[in-house]
């Protein structure tokens, strides 16, 4: 399993604080935002990561996350010349994919819940079609909807509905097969001059292909695209992490727990972090875990 994140765009709602950076590298609370997203292909057990970014901000997400090797990951690099539509990103990835299933994760979304783990591997277990997840919201006209049929079953997808069809929105979180390179490249450009992936999750409604995670209570999700969604998104992960402790997307951690890295190289990390809140985490992690033989990965939320 390959797993792409799209980190391009070029984030007008956030202008003119994405004038000079890239949105996915803005601090959600204590991180990057692209901790978060990186967090999830990682809970889903993938460790083979294509970053597809703008040119001019390439070399500050290479800054901030090499090539992953300090986390047991293989992380690679692409451009996207302009933003043709979230379909391009396996256009793109052509290459990087070859004949393996793939997730694509929006550098822009944050996921969070006890369980999210597991619906990760349910999704990463599919061999056949693709998998979405999706997330009731009270504004379903902002995103693409998910439509079904009595029988709860997928019947249609509707893009940014008028009036109210369905309220369970599309996250921007998606597995598929390797199929979805050809399907990707024969789409032709919407209204909006883009290619949507709608229309990709269309065809395997039409096919009967499509499986559904849903998201339900005990789940967060934020497309922080906007600055209220982004300060929502930081208040969040700040609540969180002052009431339980716990971190959110601590990428060493997650690493740990996985089995991507050992105990010696978290000790090696935590050694040579800075002196912040987050560094004072993944060091207080190691502290707690010294003389400690590790044992089965144990990871929740995220």
């Amino acid at each position: 399993m390959k797993g792409i994140i799209l980190a391009g765009g070029m984030g007008t709602r956030l202008w003119p604080v994405t004038l000079g950076v890239s949105k996915q590298l803005l601090p959600v609370y204590n991180k990057p935002m692209v901790y978060y997203p990186l967090s999830v292909l990682m809970l889903a057990g993938i460790r083979d990561i294509l970053v597809i970014t703008r040119p001019e901000d390439q070399a500050s997400f290479r800054n901030l996350l090499g090539d992953g090797a300090r986390l047991g990951l293989s992380i690679s690099y692409t451009i996207q010349p302009k933003p043709e539509g979230l379909p391009q990103a396996f256009v793109l990835a052509k290459d990087f994919i070859g004949d393996d299933r793939c997730a694509l994760v929006l550098g822009d979304n944050i996921f969070f819940g006890h369980g999210l783990p597991e619906l990760l591997r349910e999704a990463g277990r599919q061999t056949v079609g693709a998998s979405i997840f999706t997330y009731v919201t009270r504004t379903p006209e902002a995103y693409g909807v998910l439509v079904r049929d009595e029988a709860r079953r997928p019947m249609e997808v509707v893009e940014k509905p008028r009036t109210l069809v369905s309220n369970e929105a599309i996250t921007g979180l998606y597995f598929f097969g390797p199929e979805v390179v050809e399907m990707a490249s024969s789409l032709k450009p919407s209204v909006r001059g883009e290619t949507e992936i709608t229309d990709l999750i269309r065809t395997y409604v039409a096919n009967g292909t499509l499986a559904v995670q849903e998201m339900g209570r005990g789940y967060a999700w934020f497309d922080s695209g906007t600055h209220e969604s982004l300060l929502q998104a930081s208040i969040f992960v700040q609540a969180i992490e002052e009431r339980q402790g716990l971190a959110v997307a601590c990428l060493e951690e997650i690493a740990l727990r996985m089995g991507f890295i050992g105990l010696d190289e978290l000790h090696a990390i935590a050694a040579s972090i800075s002196a912040s809140s987050y560094g004072a985490y993944v060091h207080q992690l190691s502290q707690s875990l010294k003389g400690k033989v590790q044992g089965a990965p144990s990871v929740s939320g995220s």
